[in-house]
C-alpha cells in the first residue's frame, strides 16, 4: 500500500498506522472507506483506495489514505470492470474488517461503488448495492462515493 502521508508500507504497517490515527483524538468521530476506479489505457489501471476521515460535528477536519494500483489486462466491458472494481473493494474491506476484529480496532468499513443512479452503469447498482450489503458493508453510490469516485479517479489517470 502507498501514502502520501507514509511512503510505501505493509498491510500490516497500514493498519498499525490507520489504529494509531483513531486513537490521536478520540473525541472526534472517523469514518473509514474503501473505493476503487477503473481506467483503460494499453491495460486496466484500478487503484483501490482507503481514506480515513476525521469529523467534528459533522464537519470533516481531514485525513488520510492508502492506495493500491493494480494492473489487469484491458476490460472493455463496462459491466465486467465495475464488478472487478467491487471486487477488488470488498477482498480489500474483508481483509482489513477481519485485521481490525484481531486488533480490537472498533469502527465501520464503508464500500464505494463508482456507480450512481444515472449513467451506463445505473443497470447495476441494484445487484452491486445487494452483494456489498450481503457482505456486511454500508454500500456508498455515486454522487457520494469519493473514494471510487474522486480519490480512485484521481489515481487512475
Amino acid at each position: 500500500m502507498f501514502s502520501i502521508t507514509y511512503g510505501e508500507v505493509s498491510f500490516e504497517e497500514m493498519v498499525a498506522l490507520i489504529k494509531a490515527y483513531l486513537s490521536q483524538d478520540i473525541s472526534y468521530e472517523y469514518k473509514i472507506s474503501i473505493g476503487a476506479d477503473s481506467q483503460n489505457f494499453n491495460y486496466t489501471k484500478v487503484p483501490i483506495t482507503i481514506g480515513i476521515h476525521k469529523i467534528a460535528n459533522k464537519i470533516g477536519k481531514g485525513g488520510i489514505f492508502f492506495s493500491e494500483i493494480r494492473r489487469f489486462s484491458k476490460i472493455n466491458n463496462i459491466r465486467q470492470k465495475i464488478f472487478l472494481e467491487t471486487s477488488l473493494s470488498l477482498e480489500l474491506a474483508i481483509r482489513l474488517r477481519e485485521k481490525f476484529k484481531e486488533e480490537k480496532i472498533p469502527n465501520e468499513i464503508s464500500v464505494h461503488i463508482d456507480a450512481g443512479l444515472h449513467g451506463p452503469s445505473s443497470q447495476w447498482v441494484s445487484e452491486i448495492r445487494g452483494w456489498v450489503v450481503s457482505c456486511g458493508f454500508p454500500c456508498v453510490i455515486k454522487p457520494d462515493s469519493y473514494m471510487a469516485s474522486t480519490i480512485a479517479n484521481r489515481l487512475s489517470k
